[in-house]
């Protein structure tokens, strides 16, 4: 079992899409059993799924004590796909975190989830606090989404100092060029100056996943998009493996 944790310090930059979309492909493309869990309470994720959590408030109670995060999981109608939907009660999980003490707790949960699945994909909060220390703990990797923009190498410098306060050892981040249009002057040399990064494209096949909502290759399965997806699942899987020559 391997934990993907699709992390930014900073909203906006494509994260809950990629995180959605990697579940998929994990699912499909590398069929394996695979959990997409959300912890961000907006609950993006689920909404990508056309789900909606259960019971409200229910989220956080996963954290306590004796909690089986079973309980709350859904299946997506995808094969091999199920969701750990978010709600509201998220935002009080730093305050809760902090009060048990527990600093692997995320990371101790997925392990429960072992035996059930593969692949856990984690959408997290763009958040630097106690969240983002045990999402760090509990990742065997991490997918940074960085719009190209001056603001992505502050915020990806941000997330590189997280991991190296929070988390030993230290797990390894994969960059990702996201929203990407190539006809812009900007973009186009973030691509020049980066040309190993995976790249997700602005593609309006990638904002029909919130009117659809379904992931992109499940319904445009030869755009641009989907390619990029699969591309960036292809890198996350041999990143794994890497990690156990």
């Amino acid at each position: 079992m391997a934990v993907i944790a699709v992390y930014s310090v900073k909203g906006g930059v494509g994260k809950t899409t990629i995180a959605a979309n990697l579940a998929w492909c994990s699912a499909t493309i590398s069929c394996r059993r695979t959990l997409l869990w959300d912890l961000d309470a907006a609950g993006g994720a689920g909404f990508l799924y056309g789900l909606d959590p259960r019971k409200k408030r229910a989220a956080e109670s996963v954290f306590a004590r004796d909690a089986d995060p079973t309980a709350l999981i859904q299946p997506t109608g995808y094969p091999r796909l199920d969701l750990l939907p978010a709600d509201e009660s998220l935002r009080e999980l730093d305050s809760l975190l902090a009060r048990i003490g527990k600093r692997k707790r995320l990371a101790k949960l997925a392990e429960t989830l072992a035996g059930r699945y593969e692949r856990i994909i984690l959408d997290c909060p763009p958040v630097l606090n106690e969240i983002s220390a045990q999402v760090l703990r509990a990742a065997d990797c991490v997918i940074v989404p960085l719009p190209p923009s001056p603001l992505s190498k502050r915020a990806f410098d941000l997330v590189t100092r997280e991991i190296a306060a929070h988390a030993q050892p230290r797990p390894p981040i994969l960059p990702v060029l996201s929203m990407l249009d190539r006809r812009r002057t900007l973009h186009r040399e973030a691509r020049e100056e980066h040309p190993d990064w995976p790249v997700i494209p602005l593609a309006s096949a990638i904002e029909q996943c919130a009117t659809r909502r379904a992931p992109v290759g499940a319904f445009a399965p030869s755009s641009p998009a989907a390619r990029g997806f699969a591309q960036l699942w292809t890198a996350i899987e041999r990143k794994l493996v890497s990690l156990k020559t």
